[in-house]
């Protein structure tokens, strides 16, 4: 059985770390609001932004069709663009992320297909690389970003715009989280190059004209939809980091509170103990003499 000394102790080391997960609990409260107003403000416009998409896509001959609209014509490399945070304490967010990583790149390599990994965020490169150290290639630091913002996930798309123009790989798809609300960050998966065409537009697409021709506005627009589907990405990721670290340490102060609390009822049983014991010896001797 421990001595008084040391479930004291513990208990001072407890009632340490609670005030830390309590501290990061508010933390992560204050950014809350704020990176779910972002990441929710970008979604309408990445939805307007995809059927303007459509309905220029319907209007022009896949022989005519830009690059990041027709592809290479194979399906044969895969790239896997894996969005995770840069920070931990915040639950199974990025296990979670990986787990999906890992089920698309399963899943794509039972098809015969060569699967890569690019990296956004540092908290999923050790899992990936342990399972495929052969295919993790070149990544995104955001560590020392403070506020992430368009300029990431411009530099972003450039570079995977750039690998891909190069024919480094035929299809990349975009892994990152989305956030529902701060108990639940929902991993998602898309298929960002080359630019899927939505299967339906707006009923009044068929009498826009447009001018330029579609040609030459969709290679002016392909770069930007694929910029904001990673600049969206980026923003989900921020507000489910933050929504997931808020539950996580807010469990976690429960937990320590629980734990203060059995603490304290085994150092006051074992001190009762101990007075009790003193007293028994103090009422023998006494009676010894």
């Amino acid at each position: 059985m421990a001595s008084l000394k040391e479930l004291k102790d513990r208990i001072g080391s407890v009632k340490s770390t609670q005030k830390i997960t309590k501290a990061k609990q508010m933390v992560a409260a204050a950014k809350l609001r704020k990176a779910q107003a972002a990441a929710e403000a970008a979604r309408p416009y990445a939805e307007r932004l995809g059927s303007v998409m459509g309905s220029l896509a319907s209007k022009v001959s896949s022989d005519s069709a830009p690059l990041l609209l027709r592809g290479t014509g194979s399906d044969k490399r895969h790239l896997l663009v894996v969005v995770n945070t840069d920070k931990g304490l915040c639950g199974g967010l990025n296990a979670n992320i990986v787990k999906e990583a890992k089920k698309q790149a399963r899943a794509l390599i039972a098809e015969g297909k060569d699967v890569s990994f690019y990296l956004v965020g540092k908290k999923g490169r050790a899992p990936l690389r342990r399972e495929y150290p052969e295919s993790i290639g070149a990544g995104y630091d955001t560590s020392s970003v403070r506020n992430i913002g368009f300029e990431e996930a411009d530099a972003i798309s450039n570079e995977l715009i750039g690998k891909f123009e190069s024919g480094e790989f035929d299809v990349a798809h975009l892994v990152y989280p989305t956030f529902k609300s701060a108990l639940a960050q929902d991993p998602t998966t898309v298929q960002l190059l080359p630019v899927p065409a939505p299967e339906t537009q707006d009923a009044s697409d068929a009498v826009v004209e447009y001018e330029p021709d579609e040609e030459a506005i969709l290679a002016e627009l392909l770069p930007r939809y694929v910029k904001t589907q990673l600049f969206g990405a980026l923003l989900e990721r921020e507000a489910s980091e933050q929504g997931a670290s808020m539950t996580a340490m807010d469990n976690a102060t429960r937990n320590a509170g629980d734990l203060i609390d059995k603490l304290t009822i085994q150092y006051n049983r074992s001190r009762q103990a101990a007075i009790t014991t003193e007293l028994i010896e103090i009422i023998a001797g006494a009676e010894a003499l």
